[in-house]
């Protein structure tokens, strides 16, 4: 069992609370600009639905400083939430800022988090909720919708199902979901949300759980929350909260660590719980929570010829790699990809006059409009996926290289998915990841088959 990782600081605060029914937990660094709301809305939340709780928030801030821990405590106080709630709670309302510890020297969500989970832990909460620092979309009806299915319906884990444009949430849409679903057998369409609820009885049982690694320290916790809730044998449930509006993120700009720290963990944990998949087939619906919303999330541009020269230049620079960890058949049909999205990027390049002097970066729609000679097909990437799979228990040791070196890759079915996808509407383009995830399933004899040779 991990050793706790409190500070006599924290030690502090969680003997002045002395306990807490509900808690908040917002894990944090540099988010001054945004955090203030989310706290508003997480405060009104507390007050308008579980006014009879006894209530806490805790800022968990890796020591940011921009003063994001001085506006969680300064954000508009408990009555003023009373005054336009018109309700009036039975316990005080507790706000806590604190810098959380680093775990054996590594900092990161899965830190701030692991020290929510200790106060939660030691305030012997009900039912915990973490919502994101950056949320622009999050409304008072998220704290009842996460920690409801909890406190009302025996829930341990409740995990988000969000309206998402359909070029964002790359890694879950083309690893984490499918991969999760074909594994476990459960629907889980946001495995890694970052906006979840959690019983007492699953923070205990997280804080017990061995494989902190540093890659869980950091953005792998999403993952393995949702990964031990399953292989636990925990209730789960998925709460509607609508669209997630959040900073943006480019997919081949700013993406490629939290790749790596996802992907290394989900295949870990892959290895670890082979006796468990192995014997799953198909998949099913888990339950949802809350009303159904029709929304439109706001657009995301994703530059799509960098993806296709990124790709191809792992191609040329990473094929040895790739010949490690892949199938043979896999390989080459990946490298004679990778040399065809070579040849389509030099096409978007010439189409739409993108090395001119003075030239603006072309929109995403029509750079994947003059990329629509592209695509990757569902039955490769999923078996790339399962090679690596294979290739985790066979060299554990090298894992985290192996899977640096498919960021390429990703990056190809990424772009893969935003051309075809180019002129669909969100709600239909959601039917292309739906098939992806029919044809991991579809294919999981395959790493079945590889599993038992290896």
């Amino acid at each position: 069992m991990p050793q706790p990782v409190l500070t006599p600081a924290i030690r502090e605060e969680i003997t002045r609370l002395e306990r807490a029914d509900i808690m908040v937990g917002i894990p944090s660094f540099k988010n001054a600009a945004t955090i203030g709301y989310v706290v508003r809305a997480a405060q009104a939340g507390l007050v308008q639905y579980f006014p009879d709780l006894r209530p806490v928030v805790v800022n968990s801030d890796a020591g940011s400083p921009d003063g994001t821990g001085r506006v969680v405590v300064e954000t508009e106080p408990p009555d003023y939430v009373e005054r336009i709630l018109l309700v009036r709670p039975t316990n005080k309302l507790s706000r806590v800022s604190l810098t959380y510890p680093e775990i054996d020297g590594t900092g990161g969500k899965g830190a701030a988090l692991r020290t929510i989970f200790e106060m939660a832990a030691a305030l012997e909460v009900q039912a915990l909720v973490v919502v994101d620092s950056d949320l622009r979309s999050i409304g008072p009806e998220w704290i009842e919708l996460l920690a409801g299915p909890i406190l009302k319906g025996g829930y341990d884990y409740v995990a988000p199902l969000y309206a998402r444009h359909k070029h964002d949430g790359t890694i879950t849409n083309n690893v984490t979901y499918p991969l999760t679903r074909a594994l476990y057998g459960l629907r889980i369409r946001q495995p890694i949300g970052g906006d979840f609820g959690v019983s007492g009885d699953l923070v205990r049982h997280y804080l017990e759980a061995d494989g902190w690694t540093p890659e869980v320290s950091k953005f792998g916790i999403d993952i393995w929350m949702t990964t031990l809730a399953l292989s636990g044998g925990f209730a789960v449930c998925q709460a509607r909260l609508g669209a997630k509006v959040h900073d943006p993120k480019d997919p081949g700009a700013d993406l490629g660590p939290m790749f790596r720290q996802v992907v290394t963990t989900i295949l870990r944990l892959a290895v670890t719980n082979a006796d468990r998949w192995g014997k799953v087939q198909g998949s099913h619906d888990v339950p949802n929570y809350g009303f159904e919303r029709i929304v439109d999330p706001p657009p995301l541009e994703v530059n799509v010829l960098r993806l296709l020269s990124e790709f191809h230049s792992g191609g040329l620079a990473l094929a040895g790699t790739w010949r490690e960890m892949l199938a043979p058949d896999t390989v080459e049909a990946v490298l004679a990809l990778a040399a065809e999205a070579g040849g389509v990027a030099d096409h978007v390049r010439a189409t739409l006059d993108v090395d001119a002097p003075g030239a603006e970066r072309p929109s995403t729609a029509a750079m994947a409009a003059a990329a629509a000679a592209f695509a990757f097909p569902d039955g490769t990437w999923a078996k790339v996926i399962y090679d690596l799979v294979v290739t985790a228990r066979a060299q554990p040791d090298r894992l985290e290289a192996f899977v640096t070196s498919l960021v390429p890759v990703y990056f190809g079915r990424v772009a893969s998915a935003v051309i075809e996808n180019r002129d669909l509407s969100t709600e239909r383009a959601e039917d292309s990841v739906e098939r992806q995830a029919r044809e991991f399933e579809r294919l999981k004899p395959y790493l079945l088959s590889r599993w038992s040779r290896a």
